[in-house]
Formats: C-alpha cells, structure tokens, sequence
C-alpha cells in the first residue's frame, strides 16, 4: 500500500500566505506522496508560485504537479514551472517520475489536458481551422498522458491531470461547461495504459469519485469539492480508498 495525498486549485496568492503550510508541514505523517493537480496559482504569476513554494517547503515527501489553466493565463508559464521546480516540485507535462516508496515503486505520468467533451456532447475537429486546432490540442495532451504512462513500468501508477477525464466527477456542475472542464480522450488513454488512479482537479461543483470506462478510479481533489488542505489516499493492488 501506499499514501498518495492529493489536492487541486489552490489557486494561490499573496493573501493566502501562511495559510495553508501548518497542514502541509504534517503531511509526512500522513502520506508517502503529495500530488497538485493543477491551478496552483490564481493568475500564473510566478510571484505566486514562490507564495506556494513557501507553503509547501516544511514537506518531506516527493512532490509532483501539473499545471491548469489558471497557472497559464499570464503567458509566464515557464517561469511559474521554474519557481515550483526550484521549490522541489517536479512540474510534469506529458512526461513520468518514478519514486522508490518503502521498497515500493510508485510512477506518475502526467499533464495538464484539456477539454472537449464527452460522447454525445464532444467537440469535432471538423471546419474551421480555430476548431481544428481545439480539438487538435485536446488530442495532443491525452496522447502525451497515454505515452507517459506506457513508459512507466511501476508497482503503482498514478494518472495526474487538470481536466477531468470522466464525466463522473463533474456531476454538480453546469450541464453547460461539461466540454470546458473534461475529455473522454484523456480517459481513453489512461484505459488504453493503464493505471491505479486518475487524479484530476478543475471541477470546482463537481464530485469527488468516479470511474473511467474501463474501471480505472478516478478521483476530482480540487479544494472546493474535497473541503480540506489535501486529500490523502491509500493505494493498494486492487482499491483506493480514502485513509
């Protein structure tokens, strides 16, 4: 078994300092991994992501994130990805890190993804150029998930995205956004390589638990839905479960 603890869009900046570290300095008492399922930070500052580096720098476990739509808005993505990295978390985007946990190996693959929708409500990569590349950019990011995951070949393996891959997790939402927040693609990949879990975050009114079409678990851990610091999970051969 291992302890992965998970959250989503913490949305950090200047007013939230000192806020959240007292429970991030604890979490090794909790957890084995700590897993940032994107929207780090509020407008993608880099200024902010030092805001969350010093939030997080009591952690004494491995820490992975990707990054969500939140953390690219002021076109500094590099520098964002820079500070965090600076600060100990490894940034993926279509890439895998491998972790030796108490004699267990743990990978996570992840990316950022993006939405497209869901069968029978899905964007088509048909007619203007603009859609075309909507799509394209969707397809792209759950075919570079698929190719980090086949990659890893680990005792455990954890999916890490922003966008939901299951409709699932965004049952409390808006009917109407359900293309802006998720994509079947990404759930095709993670079905097509495999996987222990699929952590995403993005949906804010969503739910937490879900499951892709090939029985893959999935779970939504951004802050407004799990209503805690962090989610931590217990990841065994055949279950997740909250610990």
């Amino acid at each position: 078994m291992i302890r992965v603890a998970a959250v989503g869009d913490v949305h950090v900046a200047a007013d939230v300092a000192g806020s959240m570290r007292p429970a991030f300095d604890r979490l090794h008492e909790e957890a084995d991994l700590l897993v940032l399922a994107g929207d780090l930070t509020r407008l993608g500052l880099p200024e902010e992501a030092a805001v969350l580096v010093d939030e997080l720098a009591g952690v004494q476990v491995p820490m992975v994130a990707v990054l969500g739509n939140h953390d690219m808005h002021s076109d500094r993505t590099a520098e964002v990805v820079q500070v965090l990295s600076d600060g100990g978390v490894q940034v993926l985007e279509g890439d895998a890190v491998t972790f030796d946990v108490g004699g267990s190996s743990v990978g996570v693959a992840g990316v950022k993804g993006f939405g497209v929708g869901f069968p029978g409500a899905s964007a088509s990569d048909f007619g203007e150029p603009e859609m075309k590349a909507f799509v394209g950019h969707a397809r792209s990011a759950a075919d570079k998930l698929r190719t980090a995951l086949e990659s890893l070949d680990t005792e455990y393996t954890v999916a890490l995205m922003h966008y939901a891959p299951v409709e699932d997790t965004l049952r409390g939402e808006r009917l109407e956004i359900w293309p802006f927040l998720g994509s079947y693609l990404l759930a095709e990949a993670v079905d097509t390589a495999g996987a222990d879990v699929a952590i995403h975050g993005h949906a804010h009114g969503g739910s937490e638990k879900g499951t892709t079409p090939g029985g893959i678990h999935v779970r939504n851990v951004a802050q407004p839905v799990i209503r805690a610091p962090y989610r931590v999970y217990c990841l065994t051969q055949r279950d997740v479960r909250v610990c």
